[in-house]
């Protein structure tokens, strides 16, 4: 290593970096004395349920010709990202969720695996790919019949048949239930007539639109016999063979966006345009020759959501990429901290290691503590994934459930991709700017996934009605005992003092030291109380605020819900972070290893203690920690990041990613090698006798 040159023979014996960064603290697990993780098992785990898929698509990826190119134009980057497709469909990257009978492989976990690896190659290729057979392919496949899959299912496979997902519109992006676009049977011919009324509903920001796409499949709220029936989902071919557009349709290119240039992003509208009936993807609803409209479904509530459900898997696709490119980000920020060195620590000494300045590793390992948690909740939702779309467990709850964690989680990891791409920019200083380096352009292209398939705050919203939903059913027929029970078991007794950690008592006199009773009073059972004991508190308020709204006319109970809104979301967003928790734990737990048990417990501490001091005004304000409790948590977060300093690099290599998906200069060795050569020079000119004389040396003058 680089820096072994320069240090003392005798690393510092305290197993954590000492504070402020000594140019001798340990680099390494092995310089601190302290058990290594196993890497190969920790990767593993990483990888998750499907890691031979993600290993194929790695491998597929180091490819070159899979590389996104800084700076490309926005005509040559979609025509790039075209002819990758293409070798996609080669490589079998197009199959793995269609039926044999089309020449798929019929496993959806491991479709979503493979297809969320290609973030490392190029976001807008992952992205394209989505929209292909994810969302057009998906939404035949999801929403039609056997006689849809048969006339289309096979060229979408191949790419012979690019589609786009023709769902939102200008005037209506996540509110898919009031988009205007109309498709109005015709009992006379036994066409639908699709029509975008106005500008609003034209179909805006589809992927495939502008340029490459020869159908789509479009939604429309269906009109028969003077009825509107709600949303459902048509096929409408969109251009010939020449690329030209149809009769009747028209659309604009979306032109240069904030990133994913390499997808042809536009919008289309649709004048009387006319479809056989048979276009209907009626696995939901069906209109007959004579024009009666009939559903399995009879509530159009929960047919309207039983058909977006089927399409969840952008969602659960979006947590797992997000994921993964926040992953990239810290591999190459911590990295890049451990070779650079800058300021020495004022006494004369050699330079400091970014990664031993006490705010650099503040300000980076909680969020690799975080991107662990998600990787291990992301497993957890790609297998609740699979058995549902496989039919093992396909369930109303099922499905329920699925959408709900989809919703939870989505939104926490998208909006910590952007979080923790920005921060490992800032971290890695100027050489972070280039372009080179990968961050900026990661940033741009990741940015859209905050808002698209649901922006983060209406998903979580969402989640929130279903923690008041299952809030409300422990009440459902409820005897006046019962409910006489639970109120005694909301005094101010329980809300104040019902956290768990009282009995470990809250002066630190009790157990000598502040660093000793925060970590004896803050393991994994008291962080679990603390963030599940939040989330119950926040359902409980919001629930209590809310129930005056039964009685209220429509108006004011809409505008009730209004003012509790924000307090609703946080406490969906709650709810996701202890998922999230959970999962981590359930992998520590599982975790054979003792050295690497103990060195992800740390790391799961971290996110568990940075999750509560993210939310500590709540935890004081409601009486759930002491102020002095309160004061120690970041102590102790700063002792835990000190402690896991040594082990930084072998949990960023531990995400597996080769050279070819990294990418990134700063990241490659290049600065280790810089250090080198300047250590080298100095270390010549000092022994050359020829090194000028710092002014500082000077004595003084009188």
């Amino acid at each position: 290593m680089a820096d072994t040159a320069v240090r003392t023979e005798n690393p510092a014996a305290d197993r954590r970096t000492p504070a402020g960064g000594a140019p001798t603290a340990p680099h390494s697990a092995d310089e601190a004395h302290e058990a290594c993780i196993d890497q190969a098992a920790v990767t593993r785990a990483l990888l998750g349920t499907w890691a031979d898929t993600r290993l194929q698509a790695r491998e597929l990826i180091k490819d070159e010709l899979f590389w996104q190119q800084p700076g490309q134009s926005m005509a040559d980057h979609r025509a790039r990202v075209l002819s990758q497709m293409k070798v996609l469909v080669e490589n079998d990257g197009s199959r793995r969720a269609f039926p044999a009978e089309y020449g798929g492989h019929e496993d959806n976990g491991a479709n979503i695996a493979g297809f969320e690896e290609i973030v490392l190659a190029d976001p807008s290729l992952q992205i394209k790919s989505g929209v292909q057979w994810g969302l057009f392919g998906s939404a035949i496949y999801q929403l039609g019949t056997k006689k849809h899959w048969d006339r289309w299912l096979e060229d979408v496979i191949s790419l012979e048949l690019p589609g786009a997902f023709a769902m939102t519109e200008t005037g209506h992006g996540s509110d898919v239930a009031a988009i205007g676009t109309t498709a109005t049977y015709d009992p006379e011919t036994e066409e639908f007539v699709i029509h975008t009324p106005f500008r609003g509903a034209w179909k805006d920001y589809l992927g495939n639109a502008a340029l490459h796409g020869k159908a789509a499949t479009v939604f429309a709220q269906l009109i028969t016999g003077g009825v509107n029936y709600g949303v459902h989902c048509f096929f409408v071919p969109l251009r010939d063979e020449t690329g030209a557009f149809l009769p009747g349709i028209g659309g604009e290119d979306d032109g240069v966006k904030g990133g994913l240039n390499g997808i042809d992003n536009g919008r289309l509208h649709f004048d009387h345009v006319r479809v056989p009936r048979e276009n209907l993807l009626n696995r939901y609803g069906d209109v007959a020759a004579d024009g009666s409209y009939s559903s399995e479904i009879s509530s159009p509530g929960r047919r309207f959501f039983t058909m977006l459900g089927a399409l969840v898997q952008g969602r659960v696709s979006l947590d797992g990429a997000a994921t993964t490119a926040s992953a990239l980000a810290l591999h190459i920020a911590i990295t890049y901290a451990n070779q650079r060195r800058q300021f020495d620590s004022g006494a004369g000494t050699d330079e400091v290691m970014l990664l031993d300045y006490g705010k650099h590793q503040r300000r980076l390992l909680p969020r690799l503590a975080q991107t662990y948690a998600q990787f291990f909740a992301h497993d957890e939702l790609l297998q609740k994934f699979d058995g549902v779309f496989s039919g093992r467990t396909d369930t109303p709850d099922e499905r329920e459930d699925l959408e709900t964690l989809a919703a939870a989680l989505k939104p926490l990891s998208t909006w910590h991709a952007l979080d923790t791409i920005q921060e490992s920019r800032e971290a890695c200083g100027g050489a972070g700017f280039l372009a080179e380096n990968r961050l900026v352009d990661l940033y741009s292209d990741l940015d859209v996934y905050v808002t698209f398939e649901g922006d983060n705050n209406v998903l979580l919203q969402l989640v929130g009605k279903r923690l008041l939903s299952d809030f409300a059913k422990q009440f459902k027929g409820a005897d006046a005992a019962k409910l006489a029970r639970y109120a005694l078991g909301q005094t101010a007794g329980k809300v104040f003092h019902g956290a768990g950690l009282r009995q470990f008592g809250q002066a630190v006199t009790d157990f000598g030291s502040t660093a000793r009773s925060v970590e004896l009073g803050l393991r994994a059972d008291q962080q679990h109380e603390l963030l599940a004991a939040r989330v119950e508190q926040m359902v409980e308020d919001v629930a209590g605020a809310l129930r005056p709204a039964s009685k209220l006319p429509a108006d004011q109970a809409a505008e009730l819900f209004n003012l509790h809104q924000s307090q609703l979301i946080d406490a969906a967003r709650a709810h996701g972070e202890l998922l999230q928790w959970e999962a981590f734990t359930d992998a520590v737990n599982k975790t054979a290893d003792e050295g690497t048990r103990e060195v992800l417990t740390w790391l799961r501490d971290l996110f568990g203690l940075s999750l509560i001091e993210k939310h500590l005004a709540w935890y004081l304000i409601n009486g759930r920690l002491s102020n002095q409790r309160g004061a120690a948590v970041g102590r102790y977060i700063d002792r835990l990041c000190g402690r896991l300093r040594p082990h930084a690099q072998d949990l960023v290599d531990a995400f597996g990613f080769a050279p070819e998906h990294v990418r990134a200069p700063i990241a490659s060795g290049a600065e280790r090698a810089r250090q080198e050569e300047a250590a080298a020079y100095y270390a010549a000119l000092a022994a050359s006798g020829a090194a000028p004389v710092s002014e500082k040396a000077l004595p003084k003058k009188k």
